[in-house]
């Protein structure tokens, strides 16, 4: 069984009992919270459900695990013979969410 949700613009695939993580969410560490943005279930059955765009009464109960900043990503510009480099790192804030079911 996995469902597809969209959370904060993105969609990713989750499935019960995994990890998923996802971009800065408001919610504390250890709070549950529903998502009601699902765009597609597919059941245990293989009955494959799609919403138009999300589907009606369904939602995903999931668990804030972590709230953290992912790997710095460094940025390199430079231009040949112009004297002009610039270095930028970044560092991408982040949601850990273990997801506890899928209801719908």
């Amino acid at each position: 069984m996995y469902a597809i949700v969209e959370i904060g613009g993105r969609q990713h695939i989750i499935e019960p009992e995994k990890t998923v993580k996802v971009d800065k969410q408001i919610e504390e560490t250890g709070q549950e919270i529903t998502l009601d943005k699902v765009l597609a279930i597919k059941g245990d059955d293989g009955e494959l459900r799609v919403g138009r765009p999300y589907l009606d009464g369904a939602s995903v109960t999931a668990r804030v695990m972590q709230q953290g900043r992912d790997r710095k990503v460094l940025v390199v510009k430079y231009k040949a013979k112009k004297h002009y480099r610039r270095r930028v790192g970044h560092r991408q804030p982040f949601t850990q969410l273990e997801i506890l079911a899928i209801n719908g």
